[in-house]
């Protein structure tokens, strides 16, 4: 394929459902990977990467919708990028996880299995997330209709970013994502904005006074934190609107606002300022109590991961003699949740505020036998440090989706603990590792999670133990 010239296949009919929510067709003995189809649909592709055994593509043109489908219940499916299968069945995505967590374990990676357990599906399938981001943009998407009449009044939005295209952001009417009062806020804001005339953020010009939302909601408590990013220092505009949104939703418990002048958007790094009530929100699982800050890292699906953490607790097996280490613990939410049955848990971590959060989480609920440390996990894992807290009888590891270091496998390899129980949130790294471990341990049942409806997404859980 020329540098330039773009390459189109027609009428090319769907195979298989494989990795990542793709789909593959076998085109003159080529394999293509292709996303935003499900099998059966007969399309018109682009080809967005060609290599000499694969290619990868994206549908242009549907000839022929496949029998799986069904009718999306929202009205941005298929402009917004985020519930990218709402048009299938919840019984058929779960069939497709099932599916995508046994051929990277077994297909894949070769990886002997004792025993598949079949996948734990979510209760909610809408209004299930905690945690949404929403951003302001003056470069609205326009939709197709509108460019036919050929009259656009309005270019600012409140929304999502379109897929491939981070400049335009979709104006979003109402998301099932989030449960109220998410909806409520974020249309809200919109007409104040556009009524008080403030400025939307240009990510090109990196100019404009309103910047993005964050909403956080608690499934236990009832609380919700709103965050507002202004990327003008206003102060009298700023304050009129921190003091019309308390007015308007008196159900927000913890109110922010933060100046962020950057080129991302990301705020871990800004100093937040707290305008109106408590510093944190909280979610309560077990009688626990979790405090979730405007920097802190907590499972986006509350509820489903409750579900995720007990099977976790389950497949580990923890008595009162354990010694238990709790990789990539992030704010300490597993090594909380299981210290109850354990001797002790050592959490390590990366990021050092979510183990102040650990430490904090831990003291709130009376809880004395958990240790909680900062610092990169194959540096922090040496023979002094196991020496301190002790060889773990119990591993429990949940890496982000590039999975564990090679080192830190490594490590594992060393001290060889009799069980090992991996979390994962991409079953191909999840693999990748399990292979490694392989001489060592075997692989007795694994068990995916669903904690995002809608979505290609899925949760592993594996239980290992030592040869």
């Amino acid at each position: 394929m020329g540098k330039n010239k773009i390459k189109k296949l027609t009428e090319v009919t769907i195979g298989d459902m494989v990795s990542e929510g793709k789909c593959i067709s076998r085109i003159d003995e080529k394999v293509y990977f292709i996303e935003g189809v499900v099998p059966g649909d007969v399309v018109d592709i682009i080809i967005s990467k060609d290599k000499k055994s694969f290619a990868e593509a994206y549908p242009v043109h549907f000839h022929k919708y496949s029998d799986l489908r069904s009718p999306a219940f929202c009205e941005h499916f298929g402009t917004c990028g985020g519930c990218k299968w709402q048009d299938l069945s919840y019984e058929k995505q779960l069939e497709f996880k099932q599916k995508q967590v046994s051929d990277a374990l077994e297909r894949i990676g070769k990886i002997k299995i004792g025993e598949m357990l079949p996948i734990l599906a979510s209760n909610k399938t809408q209004f299930y997330r905690n945690k949404l981001e929403f951003t302001f943009s003056n470069k609205r998407w326009i939709k197709k209709e509108e460019l036919s009449l050929g009259k656009i009044t309005e270019r600012n939005a409140l929304g999502f970013h379109i897929p491939r295209m981070f400049d335009k952001v979709l104006d979003i009417n109402n998301c099932y994502l989030q449960p109220e009062p998410s909806n409520s806020i974020r249309n809200w804001l919109r007409a104040y904005a556009l009524e008080h005339k403030l400025s939307f953020f240009d990510i090109e010009g990196r100019k404009g006074f309103l910047r993005m939302i964050t909403i956080r909601t608690s499934f236990s408590t009832g609380e919700v934190m709103l965050i507002l990013q202004v990327a003008d220092d206003l102060p009298v505009e700023t304050e009129a609107l921190l003091v019309a949104l308390k007015a308007e939703f008196p159900e927000v418990t913890s109110l922010y606002w933060v100046l962020n002048q950057k080129g991302n958007d990301t705020f871990h790094d800004l100093e937040l300022n707290l305008y109106h009530g408590k510093a944190y929100i909280e979610e309560i699982m077990e009688g626990l109590r979790f405090r979730i800050g405007p920097k802190s890292f907590y499972q986006t699906n509350s509820e489903q991961a409750y579900e995720l953490y007990k099977v976790t607790r389950d497949f580990a097996g923890i008595s009162e003699t354990d010694v238990v280490y709790d990789l990539y613990t992030g704010t300490g939410t597993i090594a909380n949740f299981v210290a109850k049955q354990a001797k002790k848990v050592v959490g390590i971590e990366y990021v050092e505020p979510a183990i102040v959060d650990a430490k904090i989480n831990s003291e709130i609920n009376g809880i004395g036998n958990t240790s909680f440390y900062a610092g990169d996990m194959k540096d922090v894992l040496n023979q002094e440090f196991l020496e301190k807290e002790g060889l773990p009888s119990v591993i429990i590891t949940d890496p982000p989706r590039a999975g564990m270091h090679p080192d830190v496998v490594q490590t594992l390899i060393k001290i060889l603990a009799p069980k090992i129980v991996y979390v994962s949130c991409n079953p191909a790294t999840q693999a990748r590792d399990i292979q490694l471990l392989s001489p060592y341990y075997d692989v007795v049942k694994v068990m995916p999670v669903d904690m995002f409806p809608h979505t290609h997404h899925v949760e592993n859980v594996a239980l290992l133990t030592l040869k």
